[in-house]
């Protein structure tokens, strides 16, 4: 009887060991699954950044975001002007600053978080270029900010500083309008907005101000993006006015309170 349970304690498996099975099959499966996963997205990756939108694809956003106010074919509806002749810069300024689609009617359309990537708003800027051409992007030349800044500073002070200010900071204008700030603006924006005069901004063409002008003046733009304010707090570059008010409130402030402070002090 002895040795007959000594065999049967030698036949039996450790709990330990089944645990263990266990435990290395779901290691296997797990890393089997996660190698494959990062296969799938990795091919999905590679697919998605070598694919790029077309026109026709442009189109098919256009008239699921936009053919609502601006109309199937381009010409305008009692919502939204016609889009004939505005051309494709029109349309990445537009789109790209957040601007369009418009959220709602207003004196103004302001600028909002954007809605579309930037294969997307290439594929409606080529649509409506196909359809109805207009003004064109520039050459990188335009946009490199090599241009002469202290000429770009003058023409910038003479057409543009009276709606933006001379430190490009923007301002108030009537019926609840405003010129924006171009602190965070791109140069190719820029460039945009003066060949296609948004909102209440002029038409700059090549008769008032030459490429080379408009160089001028993204160069000038783009040194005082990069400029740190030499007199410290710039105070949002407001002028005047925010400076006045500054010292109003802490510096005329600051001597109340300390007249105040003597008087009690010295009753």
């Amino acid at each position: 009887m002895a040795r007959e349970k000594k065999r049967r304690s030698n036949g039996r498996r450790s709990p330990l060991a089944a645990a263990a099975l266990i435990g290395i099959g779901l290691l296997l499966t797990g890393g089997i699954y996660a190698g494959a996963t990062a296969a799938i997205a990795a091919t999905e990756d590679e697919s998605s950044t070598t694919s790029t939108l077309t026109a026709e694809d442009g189109k098919k956003l256009f008239q699921a975001n936009c053919a609502t106010c601006h109309g199937l074919d381009l010409q305008g509806t009692e919502s939204g002007p016609s889009l004939y002749g505005v051309g494709e810069l029109s349309v990445h300024f537009q789109v790209s600053t957040g601007r369009m689609p418009l959220q709602a009617q207003a004196p103004q359309a302001p600028q909002k978080p954007v809605q579309f990537t930037d294969e997307q708003i290439e594929a409606l800027a080529a649509f409506v270029q196909s359809t109805a051409p207009g003004p064109t992007f520039p050459s990188e030349e335009v946009l490199d900010g090599e241009g002469d800044v202290a000429h770009g500073g003058e023409l910038f002070r003479i057409n543009c500083a009276m709606c933006h200010n001379v430190a490009g900071a923007g301002g108030a204008l009537t019926e609840g309008k405003y010129a924006p700030n171009l602190h965070t603006t791109s140069p190719l924006n820029m460039y945009a907005a003066m060949v296609t005069g948004p909102q209440n901004m002029p038409v700059f063409n090549d008769l008032n101000l030459t490429p080379e002008d408009k160089r001028d003046v993204i160069s000038y733009l783009m040194f005082l993006q990069e400029s740190e304010s030499p007199g410290g707090y710039a105070l949002g570059s407001l002028g005047p006015v925010s400076e006045g008010l500054f010292i109003w409130i802490f510096g005329i402030g600051s001597l109340i309170a300390l007249t105040v402070w003597i008087t009690a002090k010295s009753n």
